[in-house]
């Protein structure tokens, strides 16, 4: 008989305020992954295992803030957990750059399985810090991340996802300076809150936050999107989820002005530019990194020709960005 292997359970780095516990992840087996291992072979079985992941469903957690407070979920049948809930004095918990630390647990009543890290798995939940003068709000695929969406067919995508371990990743020149000057603002000790937001699927979660750490990228919650189900179709009318993760970010901070990031080359300029229009005054500036694609770069001067309710920018190096952040008061 195989032998089962241990049980884990993976946080997602999250967002939240004063009053509102918000934290999600999975219950999941340790596929004993490794982020960083070399050679073709074994980065495509890890990147299979990243898809193929066994999960623990309908199963009761527990989660504990500070040493007082329990909240209580269950996961799902893909072993996903949500807890979104009114909860007091949050920032009671809250560090100086406003991260809230979590402790995840499984309820181990009726569960006779292998627990790792003797059942007590870290979680984080950010609050905006009161130092915070704006946020940022980032895509990560092809912004800060070299994944070739726009190549043929996708193949570079495939080949950087696949078989290219989160450690060799490399960012784009200069893009982790370039936030942590963000990060710190124009007096150079705020704490503005990064948000990555990406259209890459939760499985490659621990993949991009390896990446995020390793590259010294600002801490910041991770939003990333999960599988349509099978055959359904689209609602008409209906905004692609990085649009919906966009405005809830600022629905939940209200307060709180942002910078956009992203690129050209899927449908950040889109997006960015209906998001500005619908929340008018909320967005300092568009910053969109240019690809190597004429058609598009063509389209999307098109579509920002003219417009002059905020500044955007279209850019190929991090000296340009961050020239024009300074000069706007954004950056020291």
């Amino acid at each position: 008989m195989f032998k089962k292997d241990p049980l884990q359970i993976i946080a997602f780095q999250t967002y939240g305020t004063s009053n509102h516990l918000y934290l999600r992840g999975r219950a999941i087996e340790d596929e004993s992954i490794n982020l960083e291992q070399q050679g073709a072979f074994k980065l495509l079985f890890n990147a299979w295992k990243r898809f193929e992941t066994d999960e623990i469903k309908n199963t009761e957690l527990r989660i504990k803030v500070g040493d007082d407070k329990f909240y209580y979920t269950k996961t799902d049948k893909k072993g996903y957990f949500l807890i979104d809930g009114i909860v007091e004095n949050l920032e009671d918990y809250a560090n100086t750059e406003g991260w809230v630390p979590l402790e995840i647990s499984y309820n181990t009543q009726h569960l006779k399985r292998t627990i790792q890290s003797d059942n007590r798995f870290p979680g984080d939940m950010l609050i905006p810090s009161k130092k915070a003068s704006f946020g940022v709000i980032s895509d990560i695929d092809d912004t800060i991340l070299h994944t070739g969406l726009t190549s043929i067919l996708k193949w570079r995508v495939l080949i950087n996802t696949l078989l290219t371990s989160a450690g060799k990743r490399l960012p784009l020149e200069g893009a982790p300076e370039f936030y942590h000057l963000l990060h710190r603002g124009k007096t150079g000790q705020e704490a503005n809150p990064i948000f990555y937001v990406s259209h890459s699927p939760w499985n490659l979660y621990r993949y991009l936050e390896l990446f995020l750490n390793k590259n010294n990228f600002p801490k910041g919650p991770i939003i990333l999107r999960s599988f349509p189900r099978p055959f359904t179709k689209k609602r008409k009318g209906e905004k692609p989820q990085k649009h919906k993760e966009i405005v809830n970010i600022l629905k939940t901070y209200p307060d709180l002005k942002f910078i956009l990031i992203g690129d050209i080359g899927e449908h950040d300029p889109y997006i960015y530019k209906e998001v500005s229009e619908s929340f008018p005054g909320r967005i300092l500036a568009i910053y969109l990194r240019s690809v190597n694609h004429k058609k598009k770069m063509l389209r999307v001067k098109a579509l920002f020709d003219g417009y002059k309710t905020i500044p955007v920018l279209l850019v190929e190096h991090a000296n340009a960005v961050i020239a024009h952040a300074r000069l706007h008061g954004f950056i020291k």
